[in-house]
């Protein structure tokens, strides 16, 4: 079994976990009830008994059909003054309590304790970012979206934008401005697909690590794949984008002496 998997519904399908399999272990777990009709620690054992393996779980959430993954980029913790509205609350955690086919549900979350309460962040419309335990969640899927504008909410809030090595993620060097503002006009009008779809094209393909910083000090990765002409977020460029992706990438790298 390969150690990485890709994002569906179901939560074996996206980098959302690991799987370490043990030695000997091939029987699949089965929760012989329903996971969010109880939360003792007896049944979260015995429904994580027969897992194969150990799993680890990213940092995310789910609400409102909207997926969330942690972003741990910039501020670790969000100030007091920047929390909006209650807007909800996790009504389940899934680590400890699920095996790896276990299918997503609006209110559940990785790590997150039941109850804990689901914030709007100021300056942000809800279904990109929100606040959980002091920390901003950002949406990785969205169902409702149809373009990428739609899933995220960073119209006029990009500060910069930046290529990262592919090696190991640290900075090479910034687009020039006016490459960083024809980059969003181009990428946020992109029809929406899910990274499923652009999976099934991208899947052999290295990819292009770019970040995009926003104005409040956070920021995120992005990665392109020039071949497929495809973004991890759940797209396919123009060709305009790919000219200028693969143009500026030349001249940061050559800069930079690389």
């Amino acid at each position: 079994m390969k150690p990485f998997k890709y994002w569906s519904r179901r939560l074996s399908m996206l980098l959302m976990l690991v799987i370490i399999v043990g030695c000997g272990i091939s029987n699949k777990g089965e929760v012989t009830s329903k996971p969010h009709e109880t939360n003792t620690e007896e049944v979260a054992k015995e429904s994580t008994k027969g897992c194969p393996g150990t799993i680890e779980w990213i940092d995310f959430l789910m609400f409102n059909d909207v997926t969330y993954f942690q972003n741990n980029e910039g501020t670790k913790e969000v100030p007091a003054e920047q929390i909006g509205d209650r807007i909800g609350e996790v009504s389940y955690m899934i680590n400890e309590h699920v095996c790896a086919d276990h299918v997503t549900e609006n209110g559940d979350a990785a790590y997150l304790p039941i109850g804990t309460v689901i914030y709007e962040l100021k300056g942000y419309k809800s279904h990109y970012r929100v606040v959980a335990n002091n920390k901003v969640y950002e949406a990785k899927e969205n169902p409702h979206a149809k373009t990428m504008g739609d899933l995220m909410d960073i119209k006029g809030k990009v500060e910069k934008v930046s290529l990262e090595s592919g090696n190991d993620g640290s900075p090479i060097g910034n687009f020039p401005q006016e490459a960083a503002s024809e980059f969003m006009n181009e990428l946020l009008p992109l029809r929406y697909v899910s990274f499923d779809e652009v999976y099934k094209k991208s899947k052999h393909e290295t990819g292009i690590f770019l970040r995009v910083h926003l104005q409040d000090g956070t920021s995120f990765r992005m990665v392109y794949y020039p071949k497929a002409n495809a973004f991890s977020a759940g797209a396919f460029g123009t060709e305009k984008l790919q000219l200028l992706i693969v143009s500026q990438r030349k001249e940061i790298k050559a800069a930079a002496g690389l």
